[in-house]
């Protein structure tokens, strides 16, 4: 089963400075049937003006994941870490017990992210941070694990939770296929470009909510960058 999510049908608010579309239920936006999906709680599709950003603030018990579509980010927390997270590349958050951040963008142009929520298997643990470039070419034509709850993952950035981050870049014509088994969740989201799975077209920021399929199979209509979460 696949569910189109189109990016119009999605909730969202433009604050000016921030201009933010939420595939699931956050902040001000709530629809009862799309509060989640499996362990996957936010997707938010956000585009931030240069020279601003969201001030410090705090979570706890959250994996979030940020992935920088165009410009980059700046983060800093309360632990001391400080990074910039470029274009293509995967910045990972763990809440834990409780951790305060801010995420700016400092660059002269424009920034666009998705930021990705997922919960965490177990809670109790001390918050941490890390971010590591993903040149697009090692990605190429496959999908690529950016970020894991699985220690036999190897590179990719570790989070405490039961799922997956991956990404792909396809050329038009070509096709990558993802082994998510049955008794999973998958959440698709073309960054750019213009997907097919099984006969269904996935545009540019629109979502794709899969369940009950053993592989997903994608095929690129237009040249792609495609992320995917596989949820518990």
């Amino acid at each position: 089963m696949i569910e189109l999510r189109p990016f119009d049908s999605l909730g969202g608010a433009n604050h000016g400075w921030l201009d933010a579309k939420h595939h699931f239920s956050f902040a001000a936006y709530h629809d009862p049937a799309r509060v989640h999906w499996g362990n996957l709680r936010v997707w938010n599709d956000d585009t931030i003006a240069p020279k601003t950003g969201f001030p410090p603030h705090p979570h706890n018990d959250m994996e979030i994941i940020t992935y920088v579509r165009e410009g980059a980010i700046t983060h800093e927390d309360s632990l001391g870490n400080k990074g910039r997270t470029e274009a293509g590349d995967v910045q990972v958050m763990s809440a834990g017990t409780g951790i305060r951040h801010s995420e700016y963008n400092l660059e002269d142009v424009t920034t666009k992210i998705f930021q990705i929520w997922i919960l965490p298997t177990h809670t109790g643990d001390a918050p941490s941070w890390g971010a590591r470039p993903f040149p697009k070419g090692e990605r190429a034509g496959r999908f690529e694990t950016l970020a894991s709850g699985y220690e036999s993952d190897g590179d990719a950035l570790p989070i405490r939770t039961d799922a997956r981050v991956v990404a792909a870049t396809l050329k038009a014509g070509e096709t990558a296929e993802y082994p998510i088994g049955t008794d999973r969740k998958g959440y698709l989201v073309p960054a750019t470009g213009a997907i097919e799975i099984d006969g269904l077209r996935v545009n540019a920021r629109d979502g794709a909510a899969i369940r009950d399929l053993d592989v997903i199979r994608v095929k690129a209509i237009e040249d792609s960058e495609i992320v995917l979460v596989d949820a518990a």
